[in-house]
This record gives structure tokens, sequence and C-alpha cells, in this order.
């Protein structure tokens, strides 16, 4: 089975050593590593590469269905632990002084905090920061710019925010576009450089892209290169495919779903539906239609109390259910124990149906009316090369636990990335995309007459009361 998850509605205390920085050279290029390593809880509760001319590699950590990276902020130094998020663009921190990290469980020193006024390199810009999320979590405070190093190599006057007002334990690295910022949405103001677009300013990288290798559920690590690809981390081909623009703006890393599949059923096709590719979602949601079709395959049982569906845990071993997500001619493959998540309760128990067949919950969940994202449960299946500045995404089978590297740098200019073919005629969202007129996705009836995806989304540390309330109902 793969990785766990324990919910007792605490929060994890999972501790994850600190990053070590490793240079080295690789056909010349100079690569920077950054391995972390996942070590055991001292107090465990129940819950759920290169440099110039190169690329910059930084290793990310698995807390269970989030992903980490290391890094230090400020000078001296403070370590932060910061989540990382694809579908947002803003890095930010919490400072220990916020009314939710100065409570007295410490809720905050896992992913550590930032003090501005301790760095002699701290710089104030403006009180602009809020952001906020479709979890209904966020942060509110100050941009400022500080000296940030990540997989050993230092970005000075990098503009960040601070969260004084604070509704997560833990910061963000949002490295998505710059027009997706909160300062561009909220202020109205112009766009600033955020980290992969401060790399290239300050010459670390070539362009602003990058390559995403989560690994699989049962990893403690994955990779991120920054300016690079890793050949090895893969299977070819290595397809690209353009990023749907919003209202002729490029904000979300948003491609273009056309097929979708579960063993030798076809769920859908000749789609043409807008998914937005999110790091930062555990979990993936489409329309409300086709996720119906997949429950009913399944077995699943849906809750409308937690838009969730819970599956019997041998479906994790079925090899025959593998769902097939095709983008026009790429495809990639979503084992069926990449998206049973298994789960447990505060006593250590897996939860049961009325039947007595142990219960798990389903990585896909209705969208309602909310945009389709193909979150972590898709993402630790695919290798991603995201492309900022030529607007693409390339997409490729993931090689899980490959120990091998081959490092490529993408350079500038188009067809940048190194060993990615266009795909020939990509079919282009006409549905999904968040602008005017847009379709939504519809709304089904579950077998208790309630709507799929009816329901405020919520990130799985979020479910954690209602996963427990619900299962000792079923």
């Amino acid at each position: 089975m793969k990785t766990t998850l324990l919910f007792a509605g605490a929060a994890l205390l999972t501790q994850i050593g600190n990053g070590l920085s490793v240079p080295r050279r690789r056909d010349g290029l100079k690569v920077v590593g950054l391995p972390t390593e996942r070590r055991a809880a001292r107090n465990p509760v129940h819950r759920d590469e290169l440099r110039k001319r190169g690329s910059l590699a930084v290793g990310i950590d698995n807390k269970e269905t989030i992903y980490f990276i290391n890094a230090t902020i400020g000078t001296p130094g403070t370590s932060v632990r910061l989540h990382l998020d694809t579908g947002s663009s803003d890095l930010w921190v919490n400072t220990p002084t916020s009314q939710l990290c100065a409570e007295s469980s410490d809720p905050c020193r896992f992913a550590g905090t930032y003090t501005a006024n301790s760095s002699s390199t701290y710089e104030y810009i403006s009180s602009y920061f809020n952001i906020s999320y479709i979890d209904g979590s966020g942060a509110s405070g100050d941009y400022v710019s500080d000296t940030v190093t990540i997989g050993g190599q230092k970005v000075e006057r990098l503009q960040f925010g601070v969260g004084y007002s604070s509704a997560n334990t833990q910061g963000i690295l949002g490295i998505g576009y710059p027009a997706n910022e909160v300062q561009v949405n909220r202020a109205r103001l112009a766009p600033y450089k955020n980290l992969p677009a401060q790399m290239v300013a300050d010459g670390l990288i070539k362009s602003s892209a990058y390559s995403l290798w989560l690994n699989d559920l049962d990893a403690s690590t994955g990779n991120i290169l920054f300016g690079g690809v890793d050949s090895e981390k893969y299977t070819p081909p290595l397809l690209s495919l353009p990023v749907e623009a919003e209202s002729g703006v490029y904000s979300e890393f948003m491609i273009t779903l056309t097929d979708l599949t579960l063993g030798n059923t076809t769920i859908a096709s000749d789609l043409a539906l807008a998914v937005l590719l999110d790091t930062g979602s555990s979990l993936t949601y489409l329309p409300d239609s086709l996720v119906q079709n997949i429950y009913t395959e399944i077995n699943a049982v849906y809750d409308r109390n937690i838009s969730a569906a819970y599956v019997p845990c041998a479906l994790a071993s079925d090899s025959t259910k593998r769902v097939d997500f095709t983008f026009t001619s790429a495809t990639i493959a979503v084992e069926m124990n990449e998206l049973v998540l298994d789960i447990f309760t505060s006593t250590g128990q897996r939860p049961r149906f009325s039947n007595g067949v142990e219960a798990c919950v389903f990585g896909i969940s209705p969208a309602g009316t909310s945009i389709n994202v193909l979150g972590d449960t898709f993402l630790r299946s695919a290798y991603v090369v995201y492309d900022l500045d030529n607007n693409y995404i390339s997409l490729a089978q993931t090689r899980f636990n490959a120990t091998a590297t081959k490092v490529r740098e993408i350079g500038t200019g188009e067809d940048s990335v190194p060993g990615a073919t266009k795909v020939a005629n990509p079919v282009r969202a006409t549905e999904g995309l968040r602008a005017p007129g847009s379709a939504t996705a519809p709304e089904v009836p579950d077998s208790q007459g309630a709507k799929l995806g009816d329901r405020k989304r919520k990130s799985v540390a979020a479910l954690i009361p209602l996963l427990i309330a619900a299962l000792i109902l079923l």
C-alpha cells in the first residue's frame, strides 16, 4: 500500500532533515544539488542543479501529500520549509509573532518562520500582500525583499510576502506566472520578478523554466530543476503542449485534456477541457459528470460533506483500473496505487465500510463550479517541464525511483527544452477556462441526492475532522 495518511485532527509533526548542498560538475555544467532526507518523527501524531549557464537543482520533501523545499532567508540565514506550489506565484513566509504561530503549541515550528528586523539585508516594499487559496486559507502582511538561498545559490533582493496574519502553518513557494501575483491581481500593480524570473535576471539560469519530478507516493523526496531537464527521470517521448491563455493573459498552467479512460472503459473522448497543473493541490478535480462515471466504475462512495469519495483499499492493487489522461497525443498513465490514499483513525485503525471492507480515500474528486485541477495524484506520474518564457508545458511518463541522472540545461528562445517535441495540431480548450462566458462543469447528483462538488473544496489537511466523523458513520 502507498504512503499512509493518518487522521486525528492534529498537525503532522514529521520532521524532515535539512537539505545538504553538494556542489558537483556534470558535462561541463555547474551543478548544485540539494538532497533532502525524511527522518522519523520525534513525536508522531496519527494523521493523516546547476548554476550560471546551467540549472539549479533543489530537493523536494514529500510530507505525505504536500511537497516542500528547504531554503534560508535573510542575513544571517533563517531556515524555512516552503510548500511548493505551481498554482500560485508568490513566495511568502510566516512570522513568529503572528497569532497563529505564537500559539502555545508552536504550530509553525515544522516549516519555520522569518523575522524581518533580524535580517541586515531586509528591505520593506509595501503592505499590499494579501493572498487567499481555494481551501479558505491564506495570509496577509507586507511585501519585502531579502536574500534567499535555495539549492546552495543566493538570490539577492528577492521580493516575497511576510504573513503577519496567517491561516497557514507553512509558507508557500509559488513559482507560477508573474501575472498571477497578488500585487497584480489585488493592487493592480505591475508584476515583480518572482523566483524563476529573478534567477534569470541574476544569471543563475538561462530562461524562466523548470522541470518537476515528484516521484511516487512512497518516496520521501523528489526533485525540481530550475533551468534544466533530467532525461533519466522520465520515459520518452517528452511532448510539448501550449499553455492556454485566459482572456489573452498567461497567468496559470492550463493545458487541454482531450480524452480520459479507466482501464478499457472510455470515460470521455473528444474533450477540449482546460485543466490546471497544480502541485499545491493534493487531489485531482475534474468535471462532475466525468467523476461520476469514474466512481461508478470503481464503486466509490461519495461523501458530500467532504467533497471526496471512499473506495475499498484493495483497489490500489488492481492493475486493470489504470486511468489514462490524454492531451491531444500525449498520454500520462496513472495507476491505482497512486490514486488510492491510505488513511487511519487516531486509534491506528483503518476505517471500514458497513460491510467490514477497509476504506481509503480516492484521489480524484468533483470540481463542482471551480476550475479543473490536475493535482499531486496526477503529477506524481508525470515528468513536467514548465516553460514560462515560451508558454509551453512538456509532459512525459515519469520514471519512478530513478537513481541515474543526465541533466541538460534549458536554453533560450523557442524549442529550448532539450529532448522535447511539440505536439502536432494540439487541441485548444473551449471549456474550463476562467474567461467571461466560459462553461462550468455540470452538476450530477450522487446517490444521496446531493450534487457532486457542491461544497467548497478543501485541502487534505482540512478534511481531517470531517473524514473521521464521516467514516465513523460508515
